[in-house]
């Protein structure tokens, strides 16, 4: 991280926020945004807030982006007040507005910042521990995603277009094949022959969009386990973060994305291919805590699409990870040679793991839903 303490004081001083500050400390939590926490001495008491950089060269537009936050943190904090629910300022990210109440500050170096409240006593991990932290993530995207059904204003920004079409995704891995700029397709013959004969599997829900069979919902886009905070003393989900992809989209990949990072034991760059597998009775917790919360509004044709969804965006990461090897790595950060080639082997093989049990997971999904 780039800046020093006394530079973010100095950022500080445009929200507000009234105390001083004691400290700031690098927050190493995403790969994105350039996140800090900042503890301030407000009348005696030690508070503390989340000063953000949101990275420009991933988010082009940040005003559309903070728009989208700011609606959707609004109606969902309305909506938790309504229902008079317990720890609603836990429940859901707080935007604290600039001096001229506005909710990003851009400085003279065109950066843009925001500031969160902390959200205190709750933690987050990289991969799920327990079927009921599974169950904890399932619910709370779920809920997540009822709370947004009613959004006034009209259609949300798209913050990153074509985030989740897989046509688009595939067609920029024929591209990367056909082009093989650093010659590395010869490394990549098995993966390559896999995800060509895939390629039946990548319009099943873009077409059931297109003929209003699945409906375009309000969607998070990101629902990787670590983006949930769970609380320390009880387990339970209290909020969702990381809402810069908060956009138009399927409620069925948010909850594949879900299957991706939840039900296999493993990171998502695990070279022991022979530790991948899509774990039956984590899956069973994870769509229990979704269908909990989001089967009070999800159609039958969604329901009938949920066991397909984490094979489908498992398979779209997948040819991601593969089309950046063949491109060079200028995507995904790597931290050795061929990691992206390791990352698509790994999305790969549980593909074929949720193939092998793809009809026993919708079995459960219609028995509860």
């Amino acid at each position: 991280m780039a800046y020093q303490e006394t530079q973010l004081q100095e950022i500080s001083k445009k929200f507000q926020i009234y105390g001083e500050i004691l400290h700031a400390e690098t927050l190493k939590i995403g790969h994105i945004n350039e996140t800090y926490t900042a503890t301030y001495d407000q009348g005696g008491t030690r508070v503390r807030y989340i000063h953000q950089k949101i990275n420009r060269h991933v988010f082009r537009n940040p005003e559309a982006v903070m728009s989208n936050v700011m609606r959707v943190t609004t109606h969902i904090r309305k909506k938790l007040e309504a229902r008079k629910s317990r720890d609603a300022t836990r429940r859901s990210l707080i935007v604290i507005p600039t001096r001229d109440g506005k909710s990003y500050y851009q400085n003279g170096d065109n950066e843009v910042w925001r500031t969160f409240v902390f959200v205190e006593g709750v933690e987050t991990y990289e991969a799920v521990q327990s079927p009921e932290q599974a169950f904890q993530a399932g619910r709370a995207f779920g809920e997540f995603q009822l709370l947004l059904v009613d959004l006034p204003g009209g259609r949300l920004h798209e913050t990153i277009p074509d985030f989740h079409h897989t046509r688009s995704r595939f067609a920029a891995l024929q591209k990367a094949i056909q082009e093989d700029r650093y010659n590395r397709a010869k490394d990549a013959k098995t993966e390559i022959e896999f995800a060509l004969k895939h390629e039946p599997i990548v319009d099943v829900i873009l077409d059931a969009m297109a003929k209003g069979k699945i409906p375009e919902r309000v969607t998070h886009n990101d629902t990787k386990f670590n983006n949930v905070m769970l609380d320390v003393l009880t387990g339970e989900a209290m909020c969702i973060v990381d809402l810069d992809t908060v956009m138009p989209g399927c409620a069925l990949y948010d909850f594949g994305d879900m299957v991706r990072t939840t039900t296999s034991p493993t990171l998502e760059d695990e070279p022991d291919l022979s530790k991948v597998r899509m774990q039956m009775p984590m899956f069973k917790k994870l769509a229990h805590g979704y269908l909990s919360s989001a089967g009070q509004f999800l159609t039958k044709s969604e329901k009938c699409h949920i066991a397909f969804s984490g094979k489908l965006i498992t398979f779209e990461i997948g040819i991601r990870f593969l089309t950046d090897f063949l491109a060079g790595d200028t995507y995904f950060r790597i931290h050795r040679p061929a990691h992206n080639l390791d990352r698509c082997r790994t999305q790969f093989k549980l593909v074929e793991s949720i193939e092998r049990q793809e009809a026993a997971m919708q079995k459960y999904v219609d028995r509860i839903g």
